[in-house]
């Protein structure tokens, strides 16, 4: 037995599943979770001292690899003067006038603790302004575990065939409405019937909890004219998309304007973070301004501030952007012409630095109902073949690949060496 499996034993005996998060725990791909004691750059080292190329990147947040020197210097010299003060500190000023400065439809700005507690608060915000109860979300959008939202949503949900969470209240839900992501009419429907109720429309505006599937050419801008006719709001769930696909987030690069933005990952550095902002005149209504009440005890902690300074400090390089893109525009390339060789169905969504191959035959994938078209034993198949390569994917078929600036030509071309292996000998017999 490896140490990996005697430290899985022992995590299955003290946590459920013996994991913190559902989606490690292998359930989408089969077999037993991998247990990781450090990472460096482009890597990650197991506990039995086994090294992998990383692309899952925590998810999302690791955007220039892990322990990067300038991040970790910013955590250790913060930490030396104090972990947790509970009390207003410059740091918090100096990060959300970083953010400001980059995304500038967000006038003020709310620091909170994960994605789940930033799209939580939003909603709450939303309708304490507009006074009014529905929202309207989209089908294998995830936007955190919380009640509201947990209704036909992605990411772990969707490959544990649990869209829809048991120990939710129906009283909950019932304001929450469902349209298909990328489908415009159906929203305009919604609106129709519902639109003087509506107090909010949020959205990913790239998909990434499905797989990233990016919006349909006017889709987004339907839904800010869709929102502005009915006096509704237009959150982002910019989690996933906020510093990763661009500097401003999928707003600065489909240039739309959302009431409403909310954040986290990257903006952490790697530490535990959400944020939530937008208009001044809406942010205005959270206490201690307004009445609705909103607080949290590591809320804009320190020490998180300054990874998430430090990181967005070198995000501004020059060109930053669009090396990284141009990378991995490089790679998913060449993944395709891989799969064509080897005669493999195969779609594969990109947005910036982070993509999902989806094996599946049909020509696009832009719904949830496409996602689901995607063939699960070929995924499986490659990402054990690609975990025994000594590559780390996130494991579930419906989750995102993402690059770091740490990832460079070396580790590219080794993960297409891999890829074609696996194309060419692990999956012929399942295309």
């Amino acid at each position: 037995m490896s140490l990996s499996q005697e430290y899985y034993t022992a995590a299955g005996k003290r946590m459920p599943g013996g994991v913190n998060s559902p989606v490690r725990a292998f359930g989408g791909v089969g077999g037993e979770p991998i247990f990781f004691e450090k990472a460096k750059g482009a890597y990650l080292t197991d506990v039995d001292g086994k090294r992998y190329l990383d692309y899952v990147c925590g998810w999302g947040p690791m955007i220039l690899g892990h322990a990067h020197p300038a991040v970790v210097k910013a955590i250790q010299e913060c930490a030396k003067e104090g972990l947790c003060f509970g009390t207003p500190h410059p740091l918090e000023i100096a990060l959300a006038d970083k953010i400001i400065d980059c995304m500038p439809n967000i006038e003020m700005i709310r620091m909170v603790n994960s994605g789940t507690e930033a799209t939580l608060s939003v909603l709450r915000l939303a309708r304490g302004y507009t006074k009014r109860q529905k929202i309207l979300k989209f089908a294998g959008c995830y936007h955190g575990h919380h009640d509201a939202l947990l209704v036909q949503a992605g990411s772990g949900a969707l490959t544990f065939s649990t869209p829809t969470s048991s120990g939710i209240s129906p009283a909950v839900i019932q304001d929450t409405l469902v349209a298909q992501y990328n489908n415009l009419d159906e929203v305009s429907d919604l609106f129709s019937r519902f639109g003087d109720t509506i107090a909010a429309v949020i959205v990913e505006p790239v998909a990434g909890n499905m797989g990233c599937v990016p919006p349909v050419p006017g889709f987004l801008h339907g839904l800010r004219k869709l929102c502005d006719r009915y006096e509704s709001l237009l959150i982002f769930d910019e989690v996933i998309t906020g510093f990763r696909i661009a500097k401003g987030g999928a707003q600065a690069l489909y240039e739309i304007k959302p009431d409403l933005t909310t954040l986290g990952k990257i903006i952490g550095g790697g530490l535990p973070i959400g944020a939530f902002g937008g208009r001044k005149d809406i942010m205005e209504h959270l206490a201690p301004l307004g009445k609705v009440y909103q607080a949290g005890t590591l809320s804009g902690n320190p020490v998180t501030m300054a990874a998430g300074l430090a990181t967005l400090n070198q995000l501004s390089e020059p060109d930053f952007y669009e090396r990284l893109n141009t990378r991995t525009t490089y790679l998913v390339n060449k993944i395709t012409e891989l799969a064509k060789k080897a005669e493999i169905p195969l779609v594969i969504n990109q947005a910036g630095s982070l993509f999902t191959l989806f094996f599946t035959t049909a020509s696009t994938v832009q719904h949830l109902e496409d996602v689901h078209t995607s063939n699960l034993a070929s995924f499986k198949c490659y990402f054990h073949a690609m975990l025994k390569q000594g590559i780390y994917l996130g494991p579930s078929a419906y989750e995102c690949a993402f690059v770091s600036s740490s990832h460079g030509e070396e580790e590219i071309e080794y993960t297409l060496q891999a890829i074609d292996k696996t194309f060419s000998t692990f999956l012929s017999s399942i295309k």
